[in-house]
């Protein structure tokens, strides 16, 4: 619980999780939202993961995050970003991605 705790003590892991919401993101395309080093962002991503917030899964040279939906921490953190004037933003950016993934043609 203590490592749940840590992963969202931090506004950056937050939005990170917010990012997530509705799609898998690779660490360069969260870094590019960020004001901060990549190294960084992985320190972050790290610690998500770590806590169990996050998985990571390697697709070819990218290693893609996505949000551990069973938790249910990130489901009561589903429930607040829906409130959470900051979080509606980045939920509905992570809602476009992944609308645009699904209609681009598969390789």
């Amino acid at each position: 619980m203590d490592k749940i705790f840590e992963a969202l003590a931090s506004t950056a892991r937050r939005k990170i999780l917010a990012y997530l919401a509705e799609t898998d993101l690779t660490a360069g395309e969260i870094a590019a939202r960020f004001e901060m080093s990549k190294p960084a962002i992985s320190k972050h991503l790290a610690i998500l993961e770590n806590a169990g917030l996050v998985q990571s899964e390697k697709r070819g040279q990218f290693v893609h995050y996505a949000l551990v939906r069973e938790n249910l921490v990130n489901t009561l953190n589903g429930f607040v970003q829906n409130i959470c004037p900051v979080s509606l933003p980045l939920k509905r950016e992570s809602a476009d991605i992944a609308r645009i993934r699904r209609t681009e043609p598969k390789e």
